[in-house]
């Protein structure tokens, strides 16, 4: 089947052996490698391949060269806002994507679309200030608004991102959690040295970073679906610092955001299908093995994503949080197939955090 050659092909990338392209799969095989960001990963090994189609070949030099390329060009953008950032004071910490890219077998195997600083809610105005002044010409369609995750502008066609959170939660009590996690991990973040340039940044802390990026998967299957890429991302994170993540943190944290269950989805995926060694893949349960297959189907299918329902305009208030919250409650039902224990999470969320809203002012922004 082809979702399980593609998964042998990612496994064996990760681990730096040889990797296998059977041309009678190529189609379906790139345009998998597309959909879940991981032809970077994966090309450089096939390249290697005398016995390769040439179309095959064209398309995989395409996207290597075009990730080095983009690489180069955001370290550029990066090296400059970092620079803007600190001379204005302002202590940013590099998300995701660039600090990732270091777990891999070669950075250039990890595709990085934009570039994400966290800065929290105290400097956030006085960041977005730094960089438009650093950044004059960018383009900015965003509004700097205290109820966005973040204000984003395109410099010379790089997106950067500046946080004020990480991640937004709807239930206001697992707000106030997570916004002390993030507090603590942020506040504890590592120095890290990119690229060939020797750029000094900063990056979250392993056992936070750990939460980070699984929860930002997490956050991506509750509305915009998740991909393969984003669960490499964690397990190469976690094969290089299993050692060093304080597993009774990582619990706490867990435990407290009603995530354990989540968290052993994932685990069960990385080390079945990715190959993550089990005592690095930690809190790990046979337990979950059903459920993280159908999650694993599911995103590669393209089925992790939300459907698409507007909710129907209406001049009553009461209708609209009503139609609002039956689409919250079927995103929930569609969750609990995966995690049954969130779902249920969900659906008490959605019906507290309705009814106060129910009561509540309107907010400018609905």
């Amino acid at each position: 089947m082809l979702n399980d050659t593609y998964i042998r092909q990612v496994r064996a990338a990760l681990w730096g052996e040889p990797v296998v392209w059977p041309e009678e799969e190529t189609e379906g095989l790139l345009r998998l490698h597309a959909m879940q960001g991981t032809g970077a990963l994966v090309y450089p090994s096939v390249l290697a391949d005398s016995s390769l189609s040439p179309y095959a070949r064209v398309q995989m030099k395409g996207v290597c060269l075009h990730t080095m390329q983009t690489q180069a060009h955001m370290t550029i953008q990066l090296k400059a806002v970092w620079q803007a950032l600190e001379k204005a004071g302002i202590r940013p910490v590099l998300m995701k994507g660039a600090g990732l890219a270091a777990y891999y077998p070669s950075p250039e195997q990890r595709q990085w679309g934009d570039i994400d600083l966290f800065v929290g809610k105290e400097q956030y105005h006085p960041a977005c200030a730094a960089i438009r002044e650093a950044f004059p010409k960018a383009l900015k369609f965003d509004e700097e608004l205290d109820h966005y995750k973040h204000y984003n502008i395109i410099a010379d066609g790089v997106s950067i991102e500046t946080h004020r959170v990480t991640i937004a939660l709807q239930h206001p009590i697992d707000e106030k959690r997570y916004e002390a996690i993030e507090k603590e991990g942020m506040a504890k973040s590592e120095l890290f040295v990119l690229g060939d340039e020797g750029l000094e940044v900063r990056v979250p802390e392993k056992t936070y970073n750990a939460l980070l990026i699984m929860l930002h998967s997490w956050e991506h299957v509750l509305s915009r679906g998740a991909n393969m890429r984003q669960l490499c991302d964690l397990a190469l994170l976690l094969n290089h610092t299993a050692d060093q993540i304080d597993k009774k943190r990582l619990e706490h944290y867990l435990r407290s955001l009603h995530l354990m269950d989540v968290w052993q989805i994932y685990a069960y995926i990385l080390t079945q299908s990715l190959g993550l060694p089990l005592h690095k893949s930690l809190f790990y349960s046979e337990k979950v093995a059903p459920r993280a297959r159908r999650m694993l189907e599911d995103l590669l299918a393209g089925r992790l994503k939300v459907s698409e329902e507007k909710v129907t305009a209406s001049g009553n208030r009461f209708v609209r949080k009503w139609r609002t919250m039956k689409v919250r409650m079927r995103n929930a039902d569609r969750i609990v197939q995966y995690s049954p224990a969130y779902g249920r999470h969900m659906k008490w969320t959605t019906i507290l955090h309705g009814l106060g809203r129910l009561f509540a002012k309107d907010r400018k922004w609905e």
